[in-house]
């Protein structure tokens, strides 16, 4: 089968591979669609264990059933999930599934830019999801990432008719606004570095999209009614975003750092001056579990947010080169597409 070799932003190629072969309680799947993830482009997560065949935001059609597996059968269309946690261990049980030992261990083989994948039987257990007829493939290519949304946004304690700040107007960006207008935000500023990315953060939600260059804590203030945000999410690891965030963020409001920085960056910050006695908070997220993806696909399902079109670019498995380069480039696209039988 062919697939889309990475070895660096700049250098992806078109290669064989053997097709997988499944065992017991295992799926064969024929990808559909991919999409290219923010975390696909970052080159110092990935660098040192290139050459890689990535993508692990697909749907597709399974083709061949290992034995023992009962619910699922050929030409069933699916979503799946690359990570799953074990659902028994300390984390697991404690409500926290996406530190799960097992969930940092678990992917399909061997990644989204490639004809097929093999889905190991945990990952059937638990990972994969039967899309309905109104769900194309496209579309599911975000469930994964609406998941992780879903999650940040729960674990920052998402209230109707607060004001949300999103610092950086990406892909995970624009879905952090999507679903805060569709679950009944208050009023939504969004900033980013690209006029184009503003424009898109207008179009799917935010009241007031402002040029990262041009905003301020006093800017936002005279937006809302005096006011700082109630709840700040960061989706950009860029320092400059971070120490906006920190003096963005109302007295009792909460800090989301959804995206991480470079290595070892650090932020200084005051104890007394940030949160003695405002009552702030920082928190982060990681990933996405089981019931996230679930909720995602019904979101979706439900057209409670356009992700269709948010779809800038269809690629064929040839081009994965060409949408690395857009992605990482964070120029005039926003989701990516990578369709392998194109």
């Amino acid at each position: 089968m062919r697939v889309a070799v990475w070895y660096n932003n700049r250098d992806v190629r078109v290669e064989e591979m053997p097709k997988p072969e499944i065992g017991a309680g295992e799926l064969l799947v024929r990808v559909a669609a991919s999409g290219i993830c923010g975390s696909d482009v970052m080159e110092w997560y990935r660098l040192d264990r290139a050459p890689l065949v990535l993508g692990h935001e697909i749907a597709g059609e399974v083709v061949e059933v290992g034995k023992g597996v009962e619910p699922y059968k050929a030409g069933d269309r699916v979503a799946v999930a690359h990570h799953v946690p074990c659902n028994t261990c300390h984390y697991c049980l404690s409500g926290n599934p996406t530190v799960c030992d097992t969930l940092r261990r678990t992917n399909f083989d061997p990644g989204g830019f490639a004809e097929y994948v093999r889905l190991p039987a945990i990952n059937v257990d638990r990972g994969v999801f039967l899309l309905p007829d109104e769900v194309s493939f496209e579309d599911a290519t975000f469930v994964e990432p609406l998941a992780c949304v879903l999650r940040g946004q729960r674990r920052a304690n998402f209230q109707p008719a607060r004001t949300m700040l999103v610092i950086g107007s990406g892909i995970s960006g624009l879905l952090h606004i999507q679903l805060a207008r569709a679950l009944g935000a208050g009023r939504i500023v969004a900033t980013d570095i690209s006029r184009y990315r503003l424009e898109a953060a207008k179009r799917f939600g935010a009241d007031m999209a402002i040029s990262a260059d041009d905003f301020s804590p006093d800017r936002l203030q005279e937006a809302n009614d005096g006011r700082l945000a109630d709840l700040v999410i960061v989706c950009t690891g860029a320092v400059a975003a971070v120490n906006q965030a920190l003096e963005s963020v109302e007295r009792g409001g909460t800090v989301l750092f959804f995206a991480p920085t470079a290595p070892g960056v650090t932020i200084p910050v005051s104890i007394n001056d940030l949160f003695w006695r405002t009552d702030r908070t920082l928190t982060t997220s990681y990933a996405g579990s089981p019931d996230d993806y679930a909720a995602a696909l019904r979101l979706i399902h439900a057209r409670r947010l356009p992700v269709r079109e948010m779809i800038t670019h269809r690629l064929g498995l040839a081009e994965t080169g060409l949408g690395f380069q857009l992605v990482a480039g964070a120029q005039e696209s926003l989701k990516v597409i990578v369709e392998p039988r194109r």
